[in-house]
C-alpha cells in the first residue's frame, strides 16, 4: 500500500505563515491554502482595499476566523517595514514557521542604459524585498529550532533571460542566486530544519498579468500553489512549474540551451540570435541531441 508524503511539519495545523505580496494573485492564493491548511496567516502587501479584501477572503477559509488572520500594510523595499511585520506577527501568533517572499512588480524599465532610477525601484522590491524579508525572519526561525520554510517566489525570466524585460529578468536571477546561496547556508546553519525553495512559476494568470479572461494558455494561481505544496511534499528546492502550453521537458531544453550559451562560447542569448534560429528550433524539436 502506497501513502501520499506528507507536508513538512512548517505546513502543520496551528503553525504561522507569513505571505508578501499577500493581496492578488499567487500570494493570496498562498494565503487561503494554509489558512485552509489550519495555519494562522499574516498578509503583507501595499495598503489599500485590496490588501482588505484579502485579508477576508482568507479569514473565511481560516478555522478560526478572523482571529487567525492579521493584514498589515507593508513596503518590502523597506527593511523597516519588514520589522514592523515580524513583531506584529509575534505579538498576534507567536514564532513563524513559513515564509513566503512573494511580493513583486513587473513594470518595464526599458533598456539597460536607459531610467536608472526605475531600474532600481524594481530591483528594491524584486530582489532586496527578499532579502529583507529573510533578514527580518530567518534569524528567529534559526532561534526556535523548530521546522521552517522558506519560499522565495523567482521567474523562468531569471533563468532564460527572454529579451522584453531586461530589469525584471537581472532582478529574478539575482534572487535566483541568493535563494541557492540562502539553501546551502540553512543546510550549515540548521542542518535541514529550516529550508529554503525557490518558486518558478510558468505562465500564470495574475494581477501582473493584466485584466480580461484568462488565456488558456496559463494556469492559475491556484494550481501553481497547488504545485507547489506538491513538490514540497517531495522536498524539491527548484519548483519549476509547468503551465498549459509548456511542459516540462520544454522549460529543460529551453534552460540547458541558456547554461550552453557559456560552455559553447556562442553569443549572448542565442536563442533570438538569427543566426541560431534554426539551431534552437531542431534542438527543442528533439532532432538535435545536446553537445551536439
Amino acid at each position: 500500500m502506497t501513502t501520499t508524503p506528507a507536508l513538512p511539519p512548517a505546513f502543520s495545523p496551528g503553525s504561522v505563515a507569513v505571505v508578501t505580496g499577500a493581496a492578488s494573485g499567487i500570494g493570496l492564493a498562498a494565503a487561503q491554502r494554509f489558512a485552509a491548511l489550519g495555519l494562522k496567516v499574516a498578509l503583507a502587501d501595499l495598503a489599500g482595499d485590496a490588501l482588505t479584501l484579502a485579508a477576508d477572503k482568507v479569514a473565511s477559509v481560516a478555522p478560526g476566523g478572523a482571529r487567525d488572520v492579521l493584514a498589515l500594510p507593508t513596503d518590502v523595499s523597506r527593511p523597516a517595514d519588514l520589522v514592523l511585520l515580524r513583531e506584529a506577527t509575534l505579538e498576534r501568533f507567536g514564532a513563524v514557521a513559513v515564509l513566503m517572499n512573494n511580493a513583486g512588480v513587473g513594470n518595464n524599465p526599458g533598456l539597460p542604459w536607459e531610467n536608472a532610477a526605475a531600474w532600481k525601484a524594481l530591483v528594491d522590491i524584486n530582489l532586496w524585498g527578499v532579502v529583507h524579508g529573510v533578514e527580518a525572519f530567518v534569524p528567529g526561525m534559526l532561534l526556535a529550532g523548530k521546522p521552517a520554510v522558506v519560499i522565495n517566489t523567482g521567474s523562468k525570466q531569471g533563468i532564460t533571460s527572454p529579451p522584453g524585460n531586461a530589469a525584471y529578468n537581472m532582478s529574478k536571477a539575482a534572487l535566483r542566486n541568493f535563494t541557492e546561496s540562502l539553501a546551502h547556508a540553512l543546510r550549515g546553519a540548521a542542518g535541514g530544519v529550516v529550508s529554503a525553495h525557490l518558486l518558478i512559476p510558468g505562465f500564470t494568470f495574475t494581477g501582473m498579468s493584466g485584466g480580461g479572461e484568462k488565456p488558456a494558455a496559463a494556469w492559475t494561481s491556484e494550481q501553481v500553489v497547488d504545485f507547489m505544496l506538491e513538490s514540497l511534499t517531495r522536498g524539491d528546492f527548484y519548483i519549476l512549474c509547468p503551465d498549459n502550453a509548456v511542459p516540462r521537458a520544454l522549460d529543460e531544453r529551453r534552460m540547458q540551451w541558456s547554461i550552453d550559451d557559456i560552455i559553447k562560447n556562442r553569443p549572448a542569448l542565442s536563442r533570438w540570435h538569427p543566426d541560431f534560429e534554426a539551431e534552437f528550433a531542431a534542438y527543442v524539436s528533439g532532432d538535435k541531441q545536446p553537445g551536439t
